[in-house]
């Protein structure tokens, strides 16, 4: 590559510390010096409003829109997403051309050492409606109150007494390293669509960055990603719909489990299925069945988005 490469990203500690390590993955397979990559920090709508759940502000869009247009217009050659935070449906501009190894995929408690743990009527903290449905389907009598800002903010915020826990992504306070929280299985706290996941996206038509940055893409983890991905966009819905999913490689198939529930976690669907990487068509239909066969009380979730 004979010039400076721009790679874009939101302003975050967290999102600048996912860029440092796609640089890092990228210049150590091309064998290129700290020069070859200049990072471009770019404030999305998701950093700027911090007092509203994302459903009623825009949705997930909130973390990329800004981004996207930096890459459409060329502003920057490449962008960083955390790919839980990445809608499923993309603009056909743009390609997701590398998914780095995936980290701890598992979410972890913070304020208390378990869910059983926490007093009755705790005061919990999170705006993820898949976080707040499944505390609720675990413990009916807790109270979940809205809670956004950064990892450091909302950290302290359960230190300061504001709430008694909240939940954050272990893949998060790793990249930052942060030593806290109790992890929680994926069998107690299933994971968001592509949770743990640092994604790589270019424009469509950069044939050559494309392939610079496919040298950095982890197979499995782009596999897994992938396949919860599809799920995702056959169902439709928002950010505002409580989805889990979660594929894990296992042999020469993933095996992906999903579920689906209620805002109040009180109605659940879930199933699993075998997948061969890069087959879309099982996941889909898994949305699709599972929907079918889902109360009324999920329907209206997707059904509205």
């Amino acid at each position: 590559m004979d010039r400076v490469l721009k790679l874009g990203t939101r302003a975050s500690p967290l999102a600048l510390a996912q860029a440092n390590q796609a640089a890092a993955a990228l210049a150590a397979i091309h064998g290129w010096d700290g020069q070859q990559i200049e990072i471009v920090s770019v404030t999305t709508t998701g950093d700027r409003v911090q007092d509203r759940p994302l459903a009623e502000i825009g949705g997930k869009a909130l973390w990329t829109k800004e981004l996207d247009r930096a890459l459409n217009d060329g502003q920057v050659d490449f962008c960083v997403h955390s790919m839980k935070d990445v809608e499923s449906e993309r603009p056909a501009t743009l390609r997701i051309a590398a998914i780095l190894p995936r980290a701890d995929v598992r979410d972890r408690l913070i304020g208390a050492e378990s869910i059983a743990a926490l007093r009755g009527g705790a005061v919990i903290g999170t705006s993820s409606p898949r976080r707040s449905a499944q505390l609720l389907r675990l413990r009916p009598d807790l109270n979940i109150v809205a809670f956004r800002g950064n990892v450091q903010t909302r950290i302290d915020k359960v230190a300061a007494g504001d709430v008694d826990a909240t939940i954050l992504a272990a893949a998060g306070l790793d990249r930052l390293g942060i030593e806290i929280g109790a992890a929680m299985s994926p069998e107690a706290m299933l994971p968001a669509p592509g949770q743990a996941a640092i994604g790589i996206e270019c424009r469509s038509d950069d044939d050559q960055l494309i392939a610079l940055i496919e040298a950095a893409s982890h197979g499995p983890s782009y596999a897994c990603v992938t396949a919860e991905r599809a799920f995702t966009r056959a169902l439709g819905g928002s950010c505002a719909s409580p989805v889990a999913a979660l594929a894990t490689m296992d042999g020469e198939e993933m095996l992906l489990r999903c579920a689906l529930y209620s805002a109040d976690g009180l109605d659940c669907v879930g199933d699993e299925a075998r997948v061969h990487p890069g087959d879309d068509r099982v996941p889909e239909e898994m949305a699709r069945a599972m929907l079918a066969r889902a109360s009324r009380s999920i329907r209206i979730l997707f059904e509205d988005a």
